[in-house]
């Protein structure tokens, strides 16, 4: 049986109370994983392999490949990146690696250093319920 988009929420709470230390209460839709519940690069990791674990069933197991979720070593291209920003190949290229976020804000800024700020609950709920095929 498919879960419901609350029981998404529920599991990604469960994991990231457990992967941050927060209260539960602090884990809302908007929350940003960073800046408001304190994680780390490292956190990444961690909040990936519990996600596997959470959502991984007997009948089908629930596997995220390295950079799927949270894109890797774009960074340094220079096709993709300059002078700090996201070129318009790099942003076409995070949209289509990350369709589970909401870039609104961030295509005016672009900064690297803001991308962080991009990965909320529910673009870490989107991202469940897309891989689960909802």
């Amino acid at each position: 049986m498919a879960l419901t988009n609350d029981e998404i929420f529920q599991k990604v709470q469960g994991v990231l109370v457990d992967a941050l230390g927060v209260d539960d209460g602090d884990v809302t839709p908007d929350a940003v994983l960073t800046t408001d519940l304190g994680a780390e690069s490292i956190d990444f990791l961690d909040i990936t392999f519990r996600l596997d674990k959470a959502f991984a069933t007997p009948e089908k197991p629930f596997k995220i490949g390295q950079g799927e979720l949270f894109p890797e070593n774009l960074m340094a291209n220079p096709d993709l990146v300059k002078d700090g920003k996201f070129t318009d190949a790099g942003m076409a290229l995070l949209k289509e690696k990350m369709p589970h976020v909401n870039f609104a804000s961030f295509d005016a800024d672009r900064r690297v250093e803001a991308v962080s700020e991009l990965f909320t609950v529910k673009s870490l709920c989107d991202f469940v319920a897309r891989k689960l095929g909802h």
